[in-house]
C-alpha cells in the first residue's frame, strides 16, 4: 500500500497552498469589502485546509492524510461557498436598499473578492471531485473522470501517463467564471455540470449586477 501511496505523490501540493494562502492574504488587504464570516473561522478553516496538504507531502505513509486532507478542502470549498453565496446577497441588498454614492469603492472590491474566492473555491472542488480526487488517484482506484481534458482525448500529443493535476482545475474554474461555459474541458456528469452552472451563476452576479453598478456611481 505505501508504495501506491508514494506514487501518488508526484502531484506537489504547493500550488493549491500557494492559490489559498493569495487569495486569503488578497482578502485581507483589499479595503472596505463586505465580511460576511467572521475572521476567527475564517483563519481556522485555513489552518485546516493546509495542514493535511502539508502533512501529504512530509507523512511517510500518507494514506490517513490523503483522506484527512480531502475532508478539509471539502470543508474549506463549503465554508468560502457559503461566505461567497453570503457575501454576494449582501452586496446585492446594499445596492438595492441603500444608496451607494458613497459605497463605490466598497461595491468594487467585494465584487472582486468574491469574484476570486469563487474561482479558488470551485478549482478547489474541482480538483478533489474529479474521478474521486488525488486521494484515489493516489490508491490506484480512481472513478470514472468527471472531465474530459484535451491532453486525455489526444494521448499523441500529452505523455502516455498523463492527468490533471491542480493547475488544470484552476485554470478550468477560472475559463467557467470568465466565459460562463465550458471551454477547452468538457464535463461529462452531471454533477459537473451542475457545478460549473453553480459558479458561472455567481461570476455573472458578481460582474453584472454588482461590479456594473458600482462602475457607474464612481464619480
Amino acid at each position: 500500500m505505501s508504495d501506491v501511496i508514494q506514487a501518488g505523490r508526484d502531484e506537489p501540493r504547493w500550488p493549491p497552498v500557494v492559490a489559498i494562502l493569495a487569495v486569503f492574504a488578497l482578502l485581507e488587504v483589499l479595503p472596505h469589502h463586505v465580511y460576511a464570516m467572521p475572521r476567527l473561522v475564517s483563519y481556522a478553516v485555513l489552518v485546516a485546509a493546509i495542514v493535511p496538504m502539508v502533512m501529504v507531502t512530509l507523512a511517510t505513509d500518507n494514506a490517513a492524510w490523503l483522506r484527512i486532507e480531502r475532508v478539509a478542502i471539502m470543508l474549506l470549498a463549503s465554508v468560502y461557498a457559503g461566505n461567497t453565496a453570503a457575501e454576494l446577497a449582501d452586496m446585492i441588498g446594499i445596492i438595492t436598499v441603500h444608496p451607494p454614492e458613497t459605497r463605490s469603492v466598497s461595491l468594487l472590491t467585494s465584487s472582486f473578492t468574491i469574484w476570486i474566492t469563487n474561482v479558488l473555491t470551485f478549482s478547489l472542488l474541482y480538483w478533489q471531485i474529479d474521478a474521486g480526487g488525488p486521494s484515489r488517484i493516489a490508491r490506484g482506484i480512481a472513478r470514472r473522470p468527471d472531465w474530459l481534458f484535451p491532453q486525455a482525448s489526444t494521448p499523441d500529443v500529452a505523455a502516455p501517463d498523463w492527468r490533471p493535476l491542480f493547475i488544470d482545475y484552476l485554470s478550468l474554474a477560472f475559463n467557467t467564471a470568465t466565459a460562463f461555459s465550458p471551454t477547452d474541458v468538457l464535463p461529462l456528469t452531471q454533477r459537473a455540470k451542475a457545478l460549473m452552472m453553480l459558479e458561472s451563476v455567481i461570476s455573472l452576479l458578481t460582474l453584472v449586477l454588482v461590479a456594473a453598478r458600482a462602475v457607474n456611481v464612481i464619480p
